[in-house]
């Protein structure tokens, strides 16, 4: 029989610890997201329906998107045990120079229309984080603002679209150049915009229109209005402005006439490093290569383009196998966790890029959310070398990965 008794207060008092509690609302928010799917939750709750689905969504059906995040849920690890991982080393050298961890932030269109200090925050959190950010051609801050926010330590990158007015683009290259920008990434998979059908329905526009359906929206969400209302105008670091949606300044814009030839003579302009983003088979990863760039980005625009696009993940292998000597390999789409990361760099990504999983932290919280964003993936990606027995990105290697199948190509006749 077990013997019952009436507590004592000194037995009770080691129990009655209340935690302090934290006054500051965006602190509290934060900090009780401890994964990129639970600042997504904040953001979408924080966020208008138009600019939330704008970062959220993808194109048509959206299964490109949900492809390459399932390629990532079907990976098994394989771990060794007794080993000494009390110390462990997430950085090595990327295009030449050190990052802290083997993530840097994507470039991203329109991004202070999500959160109102848009890539000024990015880059300064990257900067204190010892990453790269990556400002886009679409960027809404200009080229000099972003350098002087990432500051002596930070390590940026330009993003460019060709568009049909050649000179007005290697302006832009040349303004990246002059302030130091040291990666150009062309972005090779946009000869014409993808069908973001959530972009259509929302109506969405640059800048967002206020209509009743969006003032019905804005009622719960004041602080983003207020934010966007009460700070400079959505501007661009490219354009003055734009009333159209996206698709048509895409379209408007972008020049589907580029080429192989276009792409070596930007290369001749640039005094930097150059990263081709948008790598979708094996041929174009040789040929890019043959080219001599400093590396190649697998990536289907995050499922912004063509739905039903190759999985970037599942690619990786055979492109690192054939090309991976003579040139870096990159990754993004679909990456939300830090394992994820792990999993790209042990089957050869020399390094990854993270958009969505930055933008809900920008949502979120501001720079603050975006440092949060990236403690979440450098924790996880901390946390899972250690749970694998590795103490450095170089010890990562396939064996660590199995890639599960669940969509296996049907053989052809």
């Amino acid at each position: 029989m077990v013997q019952r008794r009436f507590p004592k207060p000194r037995d009770l008092a080691p129990l009655m610890k209340f935690k302090k509690p934290t006054l500051n609302a965006k602190k509290r928010r934060l900090a009780e997201a401890y994964t990129i799917y639970d600042l997504r939750q904040i953001a979408k709750r924080r966020t208008p329906k138009a600019p939330f689905d704008y970062t959220d969504g993808s194109a048509e059906q959206e299964l490109s998107i949900a492809r390459a995040r399932q390629a990532f849920e079907d990976v098994e690890f394989h771990p060794a045990i007794l080993r000494d991982v009390s110390q462990v080393d997430t950085g090595w050298d990327v295009l030449g120079k050190r990052v802290a961890l083997p993530f840097g932030i994507a470039p991203t269109g329109f991004t202070r229309m999500m959160q109102t200090e848009g890539e000024i925050a990015g880059a300064t959190a990257a900067a204190a984080a010892g990453i790269p950010f990556s400002l886009s051609t679409m960027g809404t801050s200009s080229i000099e603002d972003v350098a002087k926010a990432g500051g002596p330590n930070g390590r940026n990158w330009f993003q460019l679209y060709m568009w049909k007015d050649r000179e007005r683009s290697m302006a832009l290259v040349d303004r990246a150049a002059k302030a130091g920008f040291d990666t150009l990434l062309v972005t090779v998979d946009v000869p014409v915009a993808g069908a973001r059908l959530r972009d259509s329905r929302n109506g969405m526009t640059i800048p967002p229109t206020l209509t009743p359906r969006t003032v019905l929206n804005a009622l719960p969400r004041p602080a983003w209005w207020i934010n966007f209302l009460t700070t400079e105008p959505l501007a661009f670091a490219s354009i003055d402005r734009w009333s159209g949606t996206v698709a048509q300044l895409l379209d408007t814009m972008f020049d589907p006439t580029v080429t192989f030839e276009d792409l070596a003579w930007i290369k001749d302009q640039w005094p930097g490093k150059l990263v081709v983003k948008g790598v979708q088979n094996l041929d174009d990863a040789k040929r890019l290569t043959s080219m001599g760039v400093d590396g190649i980005l697998l990536s289907n625009h995050g499922g912004r383009q063509l739905d039903r696009a190759p999985i970037p993940f599942h690619l990786l292998p055979e492109v690192v196998r054939e090309v991976g000597k003579d040139t870096e390999v990159h990754l993004d789409t679909g990456i939300m966790s830090g394992s994820d990361i792990v999993a790209s760099i042990a089957l050869g990504a020399r390094f990854t890029l993270v958009g969505r999983a930055y933008l809900y932290g920008l949502m979120a919280g501001g720079e603050a959310g975006v440092t949060r964003a990236i403690e979440i993936l450098g924790s996880q990606v901390a946390r899972t070398m250690r749970l694998l027995g590795v103490n450095s990105l170089e010890e990562l290697t396939p064996s660590h990965v199995t890639q599960l199948e669940r969509l296996v190509p049907r053989a052809r006749t």
